[in-house]
């Protein structure tokens, strides 16, 4: 390819993901500039972008509404403690099923494979009547069990270790070092870029889930914050400005996540789809 055609087919290129990238933000960008609009100019017939009264009365009257920030802590609490749990329990099935040989080993990996294939339709009755039975709906266990696990999560870490030397691992038991010592001080170490993907991925599954605690959690000051939401949502009317600053502050920790984890999220993402 001639020089000139590849920067005219870069160019062209870049301009097309710069105007992908404006459509996809262009609804927060409009959410939070909304967020700043009073009720009336909203919804009104000749809607602008920008308001034409700036206020904060949205963002001050949010605990007015409902217990915003208990609920918001319920839901970082549980996004917190299942991220942390998918991730080391991914980081055991990845090892295992990558570095053991064991009979069935292939029909078990398959077996965790199916699992990403079930739709969460087919599943939601038997395990709201198992919880249910069990005593467990109202707990924050009927939250945490369901998702403590994760066959995407075994899948991608199981992707990432097999790509580590074998060599390593039998030099370090050679040097004594117990299984657990090397599980921990070399293939967790190791396997930070998937841990950092896994970990967006995880995080923004759990703080968006509505339907599950909706129907698990029966005391509103143990309900999360997608449940919350609809508090805004009137039989009559909808107050879209606490609506829109409620949503632009339960998009921070989505936010931070993302910043925090960004710098390896692609090598980790990468690492996944590579065969061992």
């Amino acid at each position: 390819m001639k020089p000139t055609t590849y920067r005219i087919n870069r160019f062209i290129l870049h301009i097309g993901l710069i105007a992908l990238g404006i459509i996809t933000v262009f609804p927060f960008i409009w959410m939070l500039l909304s967020s700043f609009k009073p009720n009336s100019e909203i919804v009104s017939a000749n809607p602008s972008l920008l308001p034409h009264v700036w206020t904060l009365e949205n963002y001050l009257s949010i605990s007015d509404k409902f217990n915003f920030f208990r609920l918001f802590g319920n839901s970082l609490f549980l996004a917190l403690i299942i991220t942390a749990l998918v991730i080391y329990t991914s980081l055991l099935g990845g090892y295992v099923f990558a570095k053991y040989s064991f009979r069935g080993r292939g029909t078990l990996f398959a077996v965790v494979l199916s699992t990403m294939m079930i739709t969460w339709a087919v599943v939601i009755i038997p395990r709201y009547t198992m919880f249910e039975s069990a005593g467990l709906r109202g707990s924050y266990l009927s939250i945490i069990l369901p998702a403590a696990f994760s066959g995407f999560g075994i899948f991608m870490m199981r992707q990432s270790i097999s790509t580590i030397p074998n060599e390593l691992l039998e030099a370090a038991r050679i040097d004594g070092a117990s299984e657990s010592l090397i599980f921990h001080r070399i293939i967790v170490p190791l396997s930070a870029n998937s841990i950092s993907a896994l970990a967006i991925f995880q995080f923004l599954w759990v703080w968006e889930d509505y339907l599950w605690p909706y129907l698990m959690i029966t005391d509103q000051d143990k309900q999360v914050l997608s449940v919350g939401l609809t508090t805004f949502s009137g039989q009559y009317s909808t107050d879209y400005g606490g609506l829109f600053a409620a949503t632009s502050i339960s998009i921070i920790p989505v936010l931070l996540v993302y910043v925090i984890f960004q710098s390896r999220f692609v090598a980790g993402a990468s690492s996944a789809a590579v065969k061992g």
